[in-house]
């Protein structure tokens, strides 16, 4: 079930809600060092993280699925923003460079089909990057905050879902060690442990970053000749010699 962008803002908002958008831009950033001149899309709730592109990209554009709502972006400048069919994106084939996906495989009721819309509007050569859950986060199983809601990932659940829908995985990161308590004392720790969960490569991170790029060239499955059946003989009786 998509939750609704109004919450999303809302979380955002909150102290607990600026740790993550910290952490996680600095993992998408850390991705994607370089974007100048591309063409970016942004698919589900991605304008907390779009803004660290918007200036040095050629152009940023954020979707937000119809279930989930949509809010105006930027708020100061003609806007950015559009509800859209998740799976019917309104773009022509390969029209952006790099697409951005936060807060919407785990939502979506069709991860699958949404990755496929996804394949057909990157230009060849084009990289995608996806901020999901981590199945064996705390993070996860908790429903105040928008990670706890929908379906989590682990890391062989998303690289099998890529991989089915015509991308290569290349790249791996995490983030959100810190466990989401929203107490001020509390989040000051937050930097000590997103550098110790990142320096032990523990396994609770709350969202998994994933880097991929688009097959051009994706594979057919090969189809299995057709064995022709050969009707088995009957036993007949022969004639003796001497008859």
């Amino acid at each position: 079930m998509s939750i609704d962008v109004v919450d999303l803002r809302n979380f955002y908002g909150q102290h607990l809600g600026v740790v993550a958008r910290r952490f996680i831009g600095l993992g998408i950033r850390r991705r994607w060092t370089d974007v100048k001149g591309q063409r970016m899309l942004g698919i589900g709730y991605t304008t907390p993280y779009l803004g660290l592109f918007r200036e040095e990209a050629e152009r940023s554009l954020a979707f937000m699925p119809a279930a989930q709502g949509v809010v105006r972006w930027p708020t100061a400048r003609p806007g950015l923003a559009a509800l859209v069919d998740e799976l019917e994106l309104p773009l022509p084939d390969a029209a952006v460079d790099r697409v951005l996906l936060v807060h919407s495989l785990e939502m979506s009721q069709d991860a699958g089909a949404l990755l496929r819309e996804a394949w057909r509007v990157l230009a060849s050569g084009g990289r995608l990057l996806a901020v999901v859950p981590n199945r064996r986060g705390v993070w996860a199983r908790l429903d105040t905050t928008p990670f706890g809601h929908g379906r989590p990932y682990s890391r062989s659940q998303i690289t099998g879902l890529l991989r089915e829908t015509w991308f290569t995985p290349t790249g791996w990161g995490e983030a959100l060690y810190v466990p989401p308590i929203a107490r001020g004392w509390f989040l000051r720790t937050a930097v000590a442990w997103e550098r110790t969960g990142a320096t032990l490569s523990a396994p609770f991170a709350g969202v998994h970053i994933v880097e991929a790029t688009k097959q051009v060239y994706r594979p057919i499955p090969a189809r299995r000749t057709k064995r022709r059946l050969v009707p088995a003989l009957q036993p007949a009786l022969a004639p003796s010699p001497g008859a």
